[in-house]
């Protein structure tokens, strides 16, 4: 066990991309916490299989590394706005933060959310101006901008004092000077062990911990992760568990877990300062307070910034429906969601009394909710997810919506028609700059409907080379109507098996979203118009065989390959009249049925 005074908890935030991952990769390597010979895969901390794939952080992760005779806890959290709720409820169980920014890129816009929240909280943050040896690192820049940042967000002297230092993730080293020997991460070690206070809190007083992250395992049930503010706690102890509405609940503790490295250890006694897991508390929730019996106490509960889109989740209605997956019907959907919800406060969940095929689910952004689904379809969920829609406020009598705050990065003979088609959608330009590698920077406020459907049709007008990132700014008065999806669908009429012969016809009238073979229902979208109107097709006629032999050989069909949605693009591309479909195999577009399209909700406060 470590004295408070010998233990260091920090969480690392950045924007997405900026090498938080990476960083941490080096951190845990240096520390010698692997074998010689074992084999350590690469952003070691992302260990859920979407994380991998996508390349992000999703779910805030805990480690614990020894270095000298201090043990320095580090949570990884994620670096994209749609995940910020990860990052405010840990910020809760440190006492400093380290603040990675690019030393090209400098701060950007998840920079300044997650720098705000550290610090209306108090915190003292430490800045790491990490990738310092790409070709066209500016650290002086970056440093000032990082310094202006701090200023802008209200900083108090403290905080603009700030320590920082120089780093490399990938390449496995820090320095405190840009002229210093660039060797290893120790000099990150002993500036956390210097520049972050030690914990606070009692190692004699009674027990007090607040709930932070909940995990489950499957032989110990649900786990309850925070800092021991004051206290200590063992196995066989009774605690009381107590939340902001009065319940309490006497418990007796099963199992106290550490982290050291990447796994979770036993602990004799988990004490003051310490971040722990417990286990033994079966209806533990999210800002529960966990005290001694004789000195039961509350603590204020974890406030999240509310969510800003929200979409509804249906049964699948389609004729294909069962066909893959195992569980299809409202109430497996429902039970999903509310389990998620368990773990996952920054989603809001509502139900609509005597309704049973559809239910609204609310998040900070399109990913967010995309994230959620992907992981129901590879558990074997079928269903269908409308467009997702901004939640309207109204603020003294007026309407308001989301505003996002937008960066974008584009080559500079690509920024005119980004332009064009932002100012199209209602956004507001705050700044523009042109560097001298011909890369044009754009500072927007837009609202959040705005920048639905824009994602994919920026990708293609800026070759892949644009990067545009937003983050939720405030909510502001409604900015008017914002057109929609310039072409219309080419729709089903009828069902069957695609044919070459059918698709040659049809690849004059637009984009097509299937190739030969595939099995189609009426009212599937198997394509794009390359008109503003809706067209239905027939993707299934054959050719009309007879005993004549042609005057001539028949033709090759040459068919370019059809546009493949993945999830995220699909959910971005629909209109208010088309639906998702989601199988675990299967992404689907198809026009809703009558009675969805008419169906009007009156949106009841979530809960």
């Amino acid at each position: 066990m470590f004295a408070p005074s010998k233990i260091r908890n920090i969480a690392i935030i950045a924007h997405i991309d900026h090498g938080k991952t990476t960083l941490l990769d080096a951190m845990l390597k240096q520390s010698n916490v692997f074998r010689s010979n074992e084999a350590v895969p690469e952003r070691v901390m992302d260990s859920y299989d979407q994380e991998r794939e996508r390349g992000i952080t999703i779910f805030a992760k805990h480690t614990g590394i020894r270095y000298g005779d201090y043990k320095v806890n580090i949570i990884d959290t994620p670096g994209h706005s749609d995940f910020s709720g990860e990052v405010e409820r840990v910020l809760g169980m440190v006492n400093s933060v380290l603040l990675l920014v690019d030393a090209q890129e400098g701060p950007m816009p998840q920079t300044r959310f997650v720098l705000s929240k550290a610090l209306k909280m108090g915190l003292k943050p430490i800045v790491v101006i990490n990738k310092i040896d790409r070709p066209h690192a500016d650290p002086h820049r970056v440093l000032n901008e990082t310094f202006d940042l701090f200023a802008e967000l209200g900083a108090n002297d403290e905080q603009l004092d700030f320590r920082h230092c120089y780093a490399s993730g990938l390449a496995g080293f820090a320095m405190q000077n840009l002229e210093d020997p660039r060797e290893t991460m120790d000099p990150l070690f002993d500036l956390i062990v210097e520049a972050v206070p030690a914990p606070e809190g009692d190692v004699n007083a009674p027990f007090l911990m607040q709930v932070r992250t909940i995990t489950y395992n499957d032989y110990l049930g649900r786990q309850a992760t925070g800092r021991v503010l004051q206290g200590a706690v063992k196995k066989g102890q009774q605690v009381i568990c107590a939340d902001n509405e009065g319940k309490r609940e006497r418990f007796t503790i099963t199992r106290v877990e550490g982290y050291e490295a990447l796994k979770k250890v036993e602990f004799e006694v988990g004490a003051a300062g310490d971040i722990v897991s417990l286990s033994g508390i079966p209806e533990v929730m999210l800002g529960d307070t966990l005290s001694d019996p004789d000195h039961v106490q509350v603590l204020p509960a974890i406030t999240l910034d509310e969510p800003s889109v929200s979409a509804n989740f249906m049964i699948n209605s389609s004729p294909f429906v069962g066909r893959d997956g195992k569980s299809v019907t409202y109430n497996k959907i429902k039970e999903r969601l509310f389990k998620e919800k368990r773990s996952n406060i920054s989603l809001h969940i509502t139900e609509y009394p005597g309704e049973q095929e559809a239910i609204t689910v609310s998040g900070r952004g399109e990913l967010h909710l995309a994230v959620l689904i992907e992981a129901m379809r590879r558990e074997g969920y079928e269903l269908s997810v409308s467009k997702p829609q901004v939640i309207i406020k109204e603020i003294n009598g007026e309407k308001h919506e989301p505003i996002e705050s937008l960066h974008v990065e584009v080559p500079e003979e690509y920024s005119g028609v980004v332009i064009e088609e932002l100012a199209r959608r209602k956004g507001e330009m705050l700044s523009l700059n042109t560097n001298e590698h011909g890369v044009t920077s754009l500072e927007y406020r837009i609202p959040t409907r705005g920048l639905m459907g824009y994602r994919n049709e920026f990708l293609t007008v800026t070759r892949g080379l644009g990067v545009m990132t937003s983050i939720f700014d405030s909510f502001q008065p409604w900015r008017g109507e914002i057109p929609h999806r310039k072409k219309g669908v080419l729709i089903s009429m009828c069902d069957g098996r695609v044919t070459d012969y059918a698709l040659d016809g049809l690849q004059s009238r637009g984009t097509l979203f299937v190739k030969a073979g595939d099995q189609v229902y009426e009212g599937m979208v198997v394509g794009e118009n390359s008109r503003d109107n809706d067209l239905a097709v027939n993707v299934t006629r054959a050719k009309q065989l007879t005993n004549f032999r042609a005057s001539g050989k028949d033709e090759n069909v040459l068919l370019a390959p059809p546009r493949v949605f993945t999830l995220e693009q699909g959910i971005d591309y629909i209109e208010d009249d088309e639906l998702v479909e989601v199988t675990p195999t299967s992404i689907r577009i198809r026009k809703a049925i009558l009675k969805e399209q008419d169906r009007k909700r009156s949106r009841p406060k979530e809960s």
